[in-house]
């Protein structure tokens, strides 16, 4: 099978393709047929040994000191099954699934458990669609849900409303019943609206920090607020949740929640079955909707990398490993 494959950290360039044995399912495991993939920022950074704030040595630490143990990336997929491993029942071969697998997916087949972040894709999705879920849509479900607990008629702020992360945030907000406000460039704004949010503030002309209106919650999806700015629009039991964070973060976070007023909570995605089955639900009610910035052919994983690290999309990232033509806008 053909995998893209990094055995050194570095830009775009590492990323090479290989020809590699397609693996067997395990007892409990199952084989996809990998049939589009995305491209996240947690890729990137994972790539380039890109971890932000102070975070180097624990992050190749966790994936390799000198060198990857792990040398296909990829965690957003859609696929088929191809084969399952003894005593697995949920899943027959055949069957069209997607969900987060961490690692693995930048490739034409790979396995994980049965019992993983993976889930039955919805009718009238196409595998492009589906992968552009997982890594952004599941992020975002976590934070406002599991740790903010957004609340109906809570006031809620988006920055970066209309990336990777924050355009699901935006729509998972107005489900949970929250007021959204989103954070976006000029450009924009028009799409952060048509996503759900009843108002928008162009961060190219406005300083958001600097308004009168409190929230209950800030999620800041790309780094660009620090906990003293949002201090200053929070309401006094407010939360301030940041992606991103570095070292220097900690601290903050633990005197924050020791004494009165406004809080911040640090947080690593812990991506789950339940969580997708919960995307596919919001899905199918109509609650959530694929977003779709590019789909690249897959031997052009490089330039999807680029795209990915400019910063500036509309949703998510997509490799497209079966050549499916599906309608879905391709990167020319």
């Amino acid at each position: 099978m053909k995998a893209m494959t990094y055995k050194t950290y570095g830009g775009p360039e590492v990323v090479m393709p290989r020809e590699m044995p397609r693996p067997v399912p395990g007892a409990g495991d199952i084989l996809v047929r990998v049939n589009a993939a995305g491209i996240t920022t947690a890729d990137w950074r994972l790539r380039a040994s890109a971890f932000p704030g102070g975070l180097w040595l624990p992050g190749r630490l966790m994936t390799g000191l000198f060198r990857p143990r792990k040398t296909v990336l990829g965690g957003d997929f859609a696929g088929v099954v191809d084969a399952v491993g003894a005593g697995v029942t949920r899943f027959k071969p055949g069957d069209r699934v997607f969900g987060f697998s961490g690692f693995g997916a930048h490739a034409e087949y790979m396995t994980m458990s049965a019992e993983g972040a993976i889930a039955a894709i919805p009718g009238g999705l196409s595998d492009r669609e589906a992968a552009a879920l997982p890594f952004g849509a599941l992020s975002a479900l976590e934070f406002l849900r599991e740790v903010a607990d957004v609340q109906p008629g809570q006031r809620v702020l988006v920055v970066g409303a209309s990336g990777g992360v924050g355009g699901y945030a935006v729509q998972i907000a107005r489900w949970l019943g929250a007021e959204v406000t989103g954070v976006a460039s000029r450009e924009n704004l028009s799409y952060v609206r048509a996503l759900g949010a009843e108002e928008t503030v162009d961060y190219q002309t406005e300083d958001v920090s600097r308004r009168d209106t409190m929230f209950d919650v800030i999620f800041d999806s790309v780094g660009a607020m620090d906990f003293r700015s949002a201090k200053r629009i929070l309401a006094p039991n407010g939360l301030f949740l940041p992606l991103n964070f570095g070292l220097g973060d900690v601290p903050r976070a633990v005197w924050s929640g020791l004494g009165r007023g406004p809080r911040m909570k640090l947080h690593v995605n812990g991506d789950s079955q339940e969580g997708v089955q919960m995307l596919a639900r919001l899905v199918v009610e109509g609650h959530l909707k694929p977003l779709i910035d590019r789909v690249y052919p897959f031997e052009r994983i490089r330039e999807g990398y680029l795209h990915v690290e400019g910063r500036h999309r509309r949703g998510a990232v997509v490799l497209d490993i079966a050549d499916e033509d599906d309608g879905a806008p391709v990167a020319i």
